[in-house]
């Protein structure tokens, strides 16, 4: 078991959850085939609920922070969504 993801797994990964979806038969030995670098099928599905964990997480913060009509919802972060932002 791998639990350290590179940057470029982490963007395999995601082109494989785009690619295979929750109705593809086998998708997450698929996905963990995909990703490559040793990953298992549980690497996968806990990287996968890692990410939906941060995703809802930055979903509530977008809509607790969100301005409606406010130029400042859009140019405080230099007209960038924060989504795109690396975890630490």
């Amino acid at each position: 078991m791998s639990s350290s993801w590179t940057t470029r797994q982490n963007k395999v990964f995601e082109e494989a959850l785009a690619t295979y979806d929750k109705d593809t038969p086998d998708r997450w030995q698929k996905v963990a085939q995909a990703v490559g670098g040793g990953k298992t099928v549980d690497d996968v599905m806990k990287q996968y609920k890692e990410l939906t964990k941060d995703v809802g997480e930055m979903d509530t913060a977008g809509l607790q922070n969100f301005q409606y009509g406010s130029s400042s919802s859009n140019t405080s972060m230099g007209g960038r969504s924060s989504y795109g932002q690396q975890r630490g």
